[in-house]
C-alpha cells in the first residue's frame, strides 16, 4: 500500500511540475465561459502560445502548465484540468483526425484592442466594453480625434458600436430633441467637428469612416454592433452626398440622394434605401422591422464550418450552444437581400429571412457584424443600467463578442492551409 501511495504521489508532483497542460473546456462543463477568454490572453502575455481546439468541446483552450497560471484560474472561477503530455498528444491527434471536424489553432500574440466610444457620457452602455471588463482584457479608449490623428495602425483590433457615422445623432432627434443628454452630445459633436475643421458633423464622421476603412483595408480586424455596421456603410455610400434632414444640418438634403449612393465603397451592405425622415427611427432598410417581435420565440442560429478549411469562420461561431437568443438594438438585424454575395452569414434566422452575425474581408483586413445591442438584454432602452455579466457568466451571445477579441491573435496562414505548429 505504502509503495503504491509512494507511486501516487509521484504521479502527481510529474503533472504539476514536468510535462503537464491545461485544459480550459468551453462546453457546458465551464464555470464561466467569459472569463475563460481573459485567461487565454493573461497566458498570452507571457509569450506562451495557446491552443484554440475548434470544436472540441465548444472551442476549449489548452496551454503549457505554470502555477501562475492555475491560480489564476482559481481566482477567476474558471473550469479547468490538469493533464500529462500524453494526453494532450492524445488530443492533438484526435483532433487531426482528417474525418473530424476540428483544429488546432495557434494564438501567439497579444491584441492590441481599441474601442471606439466618446468620451462624454451617454444613457447606455456597450456591450464589447462590458464583456472586455468582465474577462479582464484591457483595451484603450479611442475616438475622433484620436482616429483623425492616425493611432489605428498601432492596434491589431478595433471595435465599434453604438455610433451614427451619418451625423444625424442615431436619429434620436424625434423623441429626445428635448433631453438635456442629446443637446448636450449634439453640442460636444457639433464642436468636435469646428476644432478639427469640419462644416458639420456628418463631415467629421466620414472622414473617420474613411479612416476606418484604411485600417481594415491595411490588415486590422474590426467588430462592429448595434447601429454601427449599418450607420458606417451608409456613410461610405453617401460620400460627396447629402443624405441629411434640415434639423441635423439646416439644409434640406440633395433630392436624388438615393440615386447617387455609391454600394461599392461599403464593407456588407449594398441596394439598400435610406429614410432620410428624422421622424422615422430607422437610418435604411438594412434593418428588419422590430415590430411583432417576442423575446420568448426570438432566436438564430450559427452555422457550422468546416474547421480544417474555413478557420476563420469557425473562430469566430465557437460556442457551447447552436442557438443564440436574439437582442435588439438600433439595428437589430440584416435584410439577406442587401448583404454582398462576397459576404459570410456566420448566423440568422431562416424564418425571418435576417442575418444577425455576418463576417467579410476588405483589403487585408477583416470585418465582423453583430446585430443587437447586449446579448443578455432584451430591449435595451435610454437610461437602463448596465448588464451585470456576474448573472451571465456563461452567455452564448456574449462568446460570439469575444471570440472576436481573440481572432487576431490567432497565428495565421494562407486560408485552407493552417495546420497546429
Amino acid at each position: 500500500m505504502k509503495k503504491y501511495l509512494v507511486s501516487f504521489f509521484f504521479v502527481l508532483i510529474s503533472l504539476q511540475s514536468f510535462g503537464a497542460q491545461i485544459l480550459v473546456p468551453m462546453d457546458q462543463s465551464q464555470r464561466n465561459h467569459l472569463k475563460a477568454y481573459g485567461i487565454a490572453y493573461f497566458v498570452l502575455t507571457y509569450d506562451i502560445e495557446v491552443s484554440w481546439l475548434l470544436n472540441y468541446r465548444g472551442g476549449s483552450f489548452m496551454f503549457e502548465h505554470h502555477p501562475e497560471f492555475e491560480q489564476e484560474m482559481l481566482v477567476r472561477g474558471v473550469s479547468y484540468q490538469v493533464i500529462a503530455d500524453v494526453q494532450a498528444a492524445a488530443i492533438l491527434r484526435e483532433i487531426a483526425e482528417p474525418e473530424v471536424n476540428m483544429e488546432e489553432v495557434r494564438l501567439h500574440k497579444v491584441p492590441r484592442i481599441a474601442v471606439y466610444t466618446p468620451p462624454n457620457s451617454l444613457p447606455w452602455d456597450d456591450a464589447v466594453t462590458l464583456a472586455l471588463t468582465y474577462a479582464e482584457i484591457p483595451y484603450d479608449e479611442i475616438y475622433d480625434e484620436e482616429v483623425l490623428a492616425g493611432v489605428l495602425p498601432l492596434y491589431d483590433w478595433l471595435h465599434l458600436h453604438h455610433e451614427d457615422f451619418t451625423g444625424q445623432f442615431g436619429k434620436f432627434w424625434f423623441a429626445f430633441r428635448n433631453a438635456a443628454w442629446y443637446r448636450e452630445d449634439v453640442r460636444l459633436a457639433e464642436e468636435t467637428a469646428r476644432r478639427l475643421g469640419f462644416s458639420q458633423v456628418s463631415h467629421l464622421k466620414l472622414a473617420v469612416a474613411k479612416k476606418i476603412r484604411d485600417f481594415v483595408e491595411g490588415g486590422g480586424y474590426m467588430f462592429a454592433m448595434c447601429s454601427a455596421p449599418e450607420s458606417i456603410d451608409i456613410a461610405l455610400a453617401a460620400e460627396g452626398v447629402d443624405i441629411l434632414h434640415e434639423v441635423y444640418n439646416g439644409t434640406p438634403p440633395d433630392p436624388d440622394a438615393q440615386e447617387r449612393l455609391d454600394f461599392s465603397r461599403t464593407f456588407a451592405f449594398e441596394n439598400f434605401s435610406i429614410v432620410p425622415d428624422p421622424a422615422i427611427y430607422e437610418k435604411s432598410n438594412i434593418d428588419v422591422p422590430k415590430t411583432g417581435r417576442n423575446q420568448n420565440t426570438d432566436f438564430f442560429t450559427l452555422f457550422e464550418f468546416s474547421a480544417k478549411w474555413d478557420p476563420i469562420p469557425s473562430m469566430l461561431t465557437q460556442n457551447h450552444e447552436q442557438v443564440v437568443k436574439g437582442f435588439m438594438g438600433q439595428t437589430t438585424a440584416f435584410r439577406k437581400a442587401f448583404i454582398k454575395p462576397t459576404v459570410t452569414i456566420l448566423g440568422d434566422n431562416r424564418s425571418k429571412d435576417e442575418a444577425r452575425y455576418i463576417h467579410g474581408t476588405r483589403g487585408q483586413g477583416t470585418f465582423t457584424f453583430l446585430g443587437g445591442h447586449d446579448p443578455e438584454d432584451y430591449r435595451h432602452h435610454v437610461g437602463d443600467p448596465p448588464t451585470d455579466l456576474d448573472l451571465f457568466p456563461n452567455s452564448p451571445g456574449y462568446r460570439l463578442i469575444l471570440n472576436n477579441v481573440l481572432f487576431p491573435a490567432a497565428r495565421q496562414k494562407p486560408l485552407k492551409t493552417w495546420q497546429a505548429n
